[in-house]
């Protein structure tokens, strides 16, 4: 009888974010919540 291993290394680092990206990120979510506002104030109008 013959039993394979395998042996396998997971390492998971956290990701740090740049402060061009975190500027970037923060934009598109003012953008994105700006965007939803609009349409909830749209929708209140008909």
């Amino acid at each position: 009888m013959t039993l394979n291993i395998l042996f396998l290394t997971i390492t998971i680092t956290k990701r740090t974010k740049s402060l061009k990206e975190a500027i970037q990120d923060d934009y598109i979510e003012k953008l994105h919540d700006e965007n939803k506002n609009q349409r909830i104030s749209m929708r209140h109008l008909k």
